[in-house]
C-alpha cells in the first residue's frame, strides 16, 4: 500500500506543477507574443523486471519538462507606428544587460536617444546586430514588410528577424523573453514578413485552457480520494490485525 501512496503523492505533485502552467496560460491569454506551454508528464506508473531480489520496481508519474507551441498567434491592429508583428518563422533581436534575447512581442516605442526599445528598454536589433536609432523630428516611420525602415523616403535601418534550426535552443527568460542556451547560432528569417501596426496576439485558446483547468483539478480531487480510502484500509487491515492477536 505504500506504493500506491508514494504513486499518488508524486501524481498529485505533477497535477500541481500542471494546474500552475495551465493557469499561467490563462493569466496571458491577452500577452502579446506569448506561446502557450504544455507539462509533459508520464501518467501511467510502469511495473519493470523484477531486480536481483527478486523485486519488482515501480516508475512514479514523473513530468518530464515543459514545452511550447510557437505557432503563430492571430495578428491584432493598433495602428502605432512603432508596433511590429511577425507573420511567420522568426524572433526579434533585443540587446539586454545579460546579453541578447529573443522575443515575438512586437510592441516597441522610442525611447529620450532615439532607439526603439521594448516595454523593458531593450533596444531593438537590426539585421547586423546594430541598435536602430529614429530622428523623432522626421514624422512617422514606414517599415516594409522585408523590414526595411524608412523616414521621409529614406532608409534608416532593417529591422532584424532571427531564426533558429531548432526551436529546443531557446529557454524562457521572463517579460516575453527567450534567451539561447545553446550553441546554435540564429540565422536571417528570410521568409517571416513584418507588420506594421499590429501586434502578435498569444496563441492560448482560452476555452481549451479552461477545460483543461477543470480535468486537471478533477484529476487531483481523485486522486485524493484513492489516497484517503488507501489509508482508511490500512488502518482498518492494522485494527483487524490486532484484533487477531
Amino acid at each position: 500500500m505504500d506504493n500506491v501512496m508514494y504513486v499518488g503523492l508524486s501524481r498529485q505533485m505533477t497535477l500541481q506543477r500542471e494546474l500552475d502552467v495551465v493557469a499561467n496560460n490563462i493569466a496571458n491569454a491577452e500577452t502579446a507574443g506569448f506561446k502557450v506551454e504544455n507539462l509533459n508528464v508520464e501518467t501511467e506508473p510502469r511495473y519493470l523486471p523484477s531486480n536481483d531480489d527478486g523485486l519488482n520496481t515501480i516508475n512514479f508519474a514523473l513530468d518530464s519538462g515543459v514545452t511550447r507551441d510557437f505557432g503563430q498567434g492571430a495578428l491584432k491592429e493598433t495602428g502605432a507606428a512603432l508596433d511590429m508583428a511577425i507573420e511567420g518563422d522568426g524572433f526579434f533581436t533585443v540587446s539586454t544587460p545579460a546579453g541578447n534575447r529573443y522575443t515575438r512581442d512586437g510592441r516597441f516605442s522610442l525611447d529620450g536617444q532615439g532607439r526603439i526599445v521594448n516595454a523593458q528598454g531593450d533596444a531593438l536589433l537590426d539585421s547586423s546586430g546594430a541598435e536602430i536609432t529614429l530622428d523623432s523630428t522626421r514624422g512617422r516611420p514606414t517599415l516594409g514588410q522585408d523590414g526595411t525602415l524608412s523616414q521621409q523616403g529614406q532608409i534608416v535601418g532593417k529591422v532584424g528577424v532571427a531564426k533558429f534550426a531548432s526551436l529546443s535552443a531557446l529557454s524562457k527568460d521572463g517579460g516575453g523573453l527567450y534567451r539561447n542556451d545553446s550553441n546554435i547560432q540564429p540565422q536571417p528569417a528570410g521568409d517571416a514578413r513584418l507588420m506594421q501596426g499590429m501586434i502578435e496576439a498569444s496563441n492560448v485558446n482560452p476555452i481549451v485552457q479552461i477545460s483543461k483547468l477543470i480535468e486537471v483539478s478533477r484529476a487531483y480531487e481523485s486522486i485524493a480520494r484513492m489516497m484517503d480510502q488507501t489509508s482508511q484500509l490500512s488502518s482498518q487491515t492494522i485494527d483487524r490485525l490486532a484484533q487477531v492477536s
